[in-house]
């Protein structure tokens, strides 16, 4: 018997076969498996998946689908590989945290930020997602090429129509052999406003769009979990390029709790960061005491969005140990981007451009073949219409032929010869009905033709001239972007060489804030003006206990030079300080500024420039007073400055700017006020003391210190809402360092002073309670009389409740923007009462 001829032995050269059979496998990676095509960006796996969906008739109008059946369908049709793998790419096309416009949208357990896996196929269902159906749009008009599957039985797209770029909206990241692709999810708006800018462009001025041009439209990545890039030189890298590294930071925001310990509230992470193990490896810091000061790390997520608490300890600084997170978690993360894509089938790195280049030549392609199916749909129409009409001209004959026809051949081939028809035409004149002998249907045939026609001329001359057909692709792309698009996500933070300062305008604002320290900027006409012994509007959400303590009007421009009870001073531009409507609490100022433990703002002073001739005056609760000249405050380090020593207990109340020509005056929780000279006063360095400005007894504190040129009268409030002015006449300038004279009758009726303004008429105040209320009112309502007085009712408080007015503020409006924030007209630190 013959030995078989599959039993021979063949010697092969192990090295030649293993090079031959990587390469080929690599090759096929590459090409047919980890990298996109740079037309309608989707792997392989991705475009099965969706083509199986439409072909099922798994559209977002029609119920959902078992995943089970799709993903049996795009295995056992177009996809011979792993369900899993399958499934997987089906996943992730339905997560809204890792693609950013989703293409499927799922129905049951498809995972969570958390890094869950999705339920089994079996239990989850799908369909297309709205958007998806423009990535499928016309595929039925010829304008994509499809090959035979992996077994020659049906027939698959090479390419989808992708009617937006989804290869830059939705990213993609693949690992393939020898190379890797990231790209990053973008923004549909800012994509598509390039393309369209890119097709004006070539419309109307016949250029190319420079790459500066379309950064402007596209300002960087957006990714579907939001988080702040840092920076935008990684951004520009990447876009000229094709590849760089970007920062990505969590949004954090630091709060203080009513306890007064400081919490880090994260609300939204870097993309594809796994929640779970960032609170783990936060953990595991804790644990290992790489970061010290975390007493509870809690996930307070919930359907409304994102919340990771961490809360610290009282003595700790929470910007520390927010960087120490920053730099030891995911907290901060890199997105490392190399945008390769395939290219006629090889991996290219493209820039920007490049890949918006290609997609518009997809698309001139996807519509002209488009245009050119529905002309030849068109034209066969019309073909057959023009026939009809024939008919329909002479139908005594037609019929006459037809009924002298021994069968349907005959009777065509006598149609085709007496009137010169064609064959199609002859077998719709055959097939016609009777009803088509009426006068109704005859005008029908005769306006379809008609519109035909028109049809017909207008998709000749789309073909006919690239300029049309760029705007056809124009116009639909764009109601795609109407119809589908949305706000960013990312915000895109400044880098350090890029000037925040140009891009503000330098305009009024009002900063407010608040006991607890919540800090915010708001438009200067949020507050109108009220009449005396009204209720007052609120000022802001406060938590409980909480009120507005200085209420100011600055410029965006202006230092603010913030000044606290331990006698630091810290500095921020107004315009750093975030933006809020009037009702919302604003952003606590341990986010912006470096404070200590325990450290409170008491007194917060706008500045323009540091002048020779300007000092600052300083006051403390024990009655010290200091005079220094502002220069020596002119570079403030991040974490603060000394501005003033305290003896133990005592606190910085109030700062003023100054000339050196003016009265101070003091005033105290009791009622009594001292005036006396500034020049009394010695020039003292920034790390002094002072000198003793007033005296009074044990039980007693000052609450208000103010300058002459700041008004005639002196206005006095009390905490249950009692006030008066009183003549700055009344008051003889007297020595530092006495016991003043009486400028108040205090009574059970009248509590305490809490705040003291020297005002002229005309002028408005606001008076803020400790439940955060506001009434402003002109103090032209409220009575001049002398000292020895408890004055009238400014304020209706209900005696018998814990309300109590915290501390007033004066009302400034249309300030003269250029003088000095220090002169006294843009003075408004409020005061107040409570400093515990």
């Amino acid at each position: 018997m013959e030995p078989n001829v599959f039993d021979k032995v063949h010697d092969v050269d192990l090295k030649k076969t293993m090079e031959q059979s990587y390469i080929d496998y690599a090759m096929s990676v590459i090409s047919a498996r980890a990298l996109p095509d740079a037309r309608d960006g989707l792997k392989p796996v991705q475009r099965r998946v969706l083509f199986s969906m439409i072909e099922l008739n798994n559209g977002p109008d029609k119920p959902h689908r078992k995943c089970a059946r799709i993903v049996g369908d795009t295995m056992g049709k177009y996809h011979p590989h792993g369900d899993s793998s399958i499934y997987g790419a089906l996943v992730n096309m339905a997560q809204d945290w890792s693609t950013r416009y989703p293409l499927v949208d799922g129905h049951g357990n498809f995972g969570s930020v958390d890094g869950d896996g999705a339920a089994a196929m079996r239990y989850t269902e799908a369909r297309l997602s709205r958007i998806s159906m423009e990535m499928l749009a016309d595929i039925n008009k010829d304008t994509v090429d499809f090959v035979p599957n992996f077994d020659e039985t049906e027939k698959e797209p090479l390419v989808l129509p992708s009617r937006f770029p989804n290869l830059l909206v939705n990213g993609t990241s693949g690992i393939a052999v020898g190379m890797a692709t990231n790209i990053p999810p973008h923004n549909l708006r800012e994509v598509i406003g390039a393309v369209s800018l890119m097709i004006d462009n070539r419309i109307n001025e016949g250029r190319d769009t420079t790459l500066e041009e379309i950064m402007e439209v596209i300002k960087g990545p957006d990714f579907p979990t939001g988080a702040t890039i840092l920076g935008r030189r990684g951004i520009e890298e990447a876009y000229r390029t094709g590849r760089a590294k970007i920062k990505v930071r969590a949004v954090t925001n630091i709060e203080t709790m009513a306890n007064g310990k400081s919490r880090i509230i994260v609300t939204e992470l870097p993309y594809m960061v796994n929640k779970a193990r960032l609170i783990e490896k936060i953990a595991d810091l804790v644990k290992e005491k790489k970061v010290d000061g975390i007493t509870y790390i809690g996930d307070e997520s919930n359907r409304e969005g994102m919340r990771i608490n961490i809360e610290l300890r009282r003595d700790v600084n929470a910007n520390v140990i927010l960087n120490q997170l920053l730099k030891h978690t995911q907290l901060q993360d890199t997105f490392g981007v190399i945008m390769l894509a395939l290219v006629n089938n090889q991996p290219k790195i493209l820039n920007l451009h490049q890949m918006l280049d290609v997609y518009i030549s997809h698309q001139e392609e996807v519509v002209r073949r488009r245009t050119q199916y529905d002309l030849n749909k068109a034209e066969e129409r019309a073909h057959i219409l023009e026939g009809l009409l024939i008919a329909l001209d002479h139908i005594d004959e037609v019929i006459r032929i037809i009924r002298s026809s021994a069968n349907v051949a005959e009777a065509k081939a006598q149609l085709m010869e007496r009137f010169g028809l064609s064959d199609a035409q002859s077998q719709a004149i055959v097939d016609m009905r009777l009803r088509a002998l009426t006068g109704l249907e005859r005008e029908k045939l005769e306006n379809e033709y008609k519109e035909l026609q028109a049809k017909i001329a207008e998709l000749k001359a789309i073909l006919a001239d690239e300029k049309k057909l760029l705007a056809v692709i124009r116009e639909e792309i764009n109601v795609i972007a109407a119809k589908y698009g949305d706000d960013r996500r990312t915000a895109i933070g400044f880098d350090d060489d890029v000037s925040m300062e140009d891009l503000i305008p330098d305009e009024d604002t009002v900063v407010a804030m608040t006991h607890l320290g919540y800090i915010k900027r708001m438009d200067a006409d949020n507050f109108k003006s009220q009449n005396r012994g009204g209720k007052g509007i609120k000022g802001m959400q406060t938590i409980e206990e909480d009120y507005i303590e200085d209420l100011l009007m600055t410029t965006n421009h202006h230092y603010m030079m913030f000044f606290t009870n331990t006698g630091r001073v810290y500095r921020l531009k107004a315009y750093e300080i975030p933006e809020a409507g009037r009702t919302a609490r604003g952003t606590a100022i341990v986010n912006l500024l470096q404070l200590q433990p325990g450290e409170k703002i008491t007194a917060i002073i706008p500045m323009r420039e540091f002048n020779e001739d300007q000092y600052l005056i300083m006051a403390t609760r024990e009655g010290m007073i200091k005079k220094t000249p502002m220069v020596e405050y002119g570079n403030v380090r991040k974490n603060g400055l000394q501005a003033i020593v305290l003896k133990d207990g005592d606190e910085l109340i109030e700062v003023k700017a100054t000339d050196d020509q003016q009265d101070i005056f003091l005033v105290t929780k009791k009622g009594m006020c001292i005036r006396f000279k500034e020049k009394d006063v010695r020039t003292t360095g920034r790390v002094s003391m002072g000198v003793i400005g007033m005296r009074f007894e044990e039980d007693d504190e000052i609450i208000g210190m103010q300058t002459a040129n700041q008004g005639e009268e002196l206005l006095v409030v009390s905490e249950n809402g009692m006030g008066k002015r009183t003549p700055t006449a009344e008051f003889k300038p007297q020595f530092r360092g006495g016991k003043g004279v009486l400028c108040y009758k205090i009574t059970e009726k009248t509590g305490s002073l809490v705040g003291a303004k020297l005002v002229n008429d005309g002028r408005e105040i606001m008076l803020i309670t400790t439940e955060g209320i506001i009434i402003r009112m002109s103090v032209d309502d409220i009575s001049v009389i002398g000292r020895n007085t408890s004055g009238v009712k400014l304020m209706s408080i209900d005696q018998n409740s814990d309300i109590k007015v915290a501390s007033i503020a004066k009302v400034r409006e249309n300030e003269t923007k250029d003088s000095n924030v220090y002169n006294e007209e843009y003075e408004e630190e409020v005061q107040t009462a409570e400093e515990e």
